[in-house]
C-alpha cells in the first residue's frame, strides 16, 4: 500500500468515526482524563477544572536533550540514565510527569479500559511537539509491544492507541505488528534501575514492517529508564531501520 492509498482508507476511517461519534457519546458519554467527571462536547477533552492541573504536570525546561526527561540542574544536557547507559533511539519526548493524578489517569488508560484517555495524550503531544516530529521525516509509527498473553488478558495494547492516534494526527501509517514481544517478562516497574535493561536482553524482535521503512517513531505510555525503549530501538537498528524517535505521554524520574 502506497503512502496515497493509505491516506485515503486513514480518511474514510476519520468520516466514519465522526459520523457514529454523536450515537457513541450519547451512549458511552467521555470522561475527564484526570477526575472522571463527565465533559461535554464544550468542554472538549479534559473538563475545565482540571485544566490548570493538567498545566502544572506538564513538564517544563531543562528536559534531556537525548530522551526528553526533566531535569533537576539547568546546567544538565542529559539525565543520569542516558549519561550511564548510551540510547540507541535518536531523540526522546514525553509531555507529562509521571506523579500526582497522572498516575491515576495512566490507570485508567493502561488497566481499566478508558482508551478515550489516548485523544486527550495525543492532542497534548501534538501541541507541544507536534512540529518537531513533522520535520523529523519519520515514515510510520511502530507502539511498543504486548506479550500475546498480556495482550490476551487486557484486551488491548495502550501503547498501540497511542500509536494510532499519532498516525492519524502526522497522517502515518501505523504498524501494530511492527515489532513483536517474544517473552513476557517481569513489568519493569517490579525491577530496579540495574535489573531493567536484563529483563529486556533479546525479548523483542522486528514483525511486519515493509522493508523500505527505515524511519520511525516508536510509542509508549510511561518513560522511565527508558530500558524498554532503548530494547526496541536496537531491536529495530539491527533490521535495517536508520532512525528512531521514542515518544511517550509521561516520563518519570527513575
Amino acid at each position: 500500500m502506497n503512502q496515497t492509498e493509505y491516506k485515503k482508507i486513514r480518511r474514510m476511517q476519520y468520516l466514519a468515526r465522526k459520523a457514529a461519534k454523536p450515537c457513541l457519546d450519547l451512549l458511552f458519554p467521555r470522561i475527564c482524563p484526570l477526575c472522571r467527571q463527565i465533559v461535554t462536547k464544550e468542554d472538549g477533552l479534559i473538563c475545565p477544572a482540571c485544566r490548570p492541573k493538567a498545566e502544572r504536570l506538564l513538564l517544563q525546561e531543562p528536559l534531556c536533550k537525548k530522551c526528553g526527561k526533566q531535569l533537576e540542574d539547568e546546567i544538565q544536557e542529559y539525565c543520569r540514565d542516558c549519561q550511564v547507559r548510551p540510547k540507541a533511539f535518536d531523540w526522546g519526548v514525553s509531555v507529562f510527569a509521571y506523579r500526582d493524578e497522572m498516575k491515576e489517569s495512566m490507570m485508567g488508560f493502561k488497566y481499566q479500559n478508558k482508551r478515550e484517555f489516548g485523544d486527550y495524550y495525543c492532542q497534548q503531544i501534538i501541541a507541544r511537539c507536534g512540529e518537531r516530529l513533522k520535520q523529523a521525516g519519520a515514515q510510520a509509527v511502530v507502539p511498543v509491544p504486548l506479550h500475546k498473553k498480556k495482550l490476551r488478558a487486557r484486551g488491548y495494547n495502550q501503547a498501540e492507541i497511542l500509536a494510532r492516534r499519532l498516525g492519524e494526527a502526522l497522517e502515518l501509517p501505523v504498524y501494530p505488528k511492527g515489532l513483536i514481544r517474544l517473552k513476557n517478562t517481569e513489568p519493569q516497574k517490579n525491577l530496579g534501575r540495574g535489573q531493567r535493561g536484563r529483563n529486556l536482553y533479546h525479548v523483542f524482535q522486528r514483525g511486519t514492517l515493509p522493508e523500505h521503512i527505515r524511519r520511525i517513531i516508536l510509542t509508549d505510555d510511561i518513560y522511565t529508564t527508558g530500558a524498554t525503549m532503548d530494547a526496541c530501538a536496537r531491536a529495530l537498528l539491527q533490521t535495517g531501520v536508520q532512525k528512531v524517535i521514542c515518544v511517550s505521554v509521561c516520563s518519570g524520574r527513575n
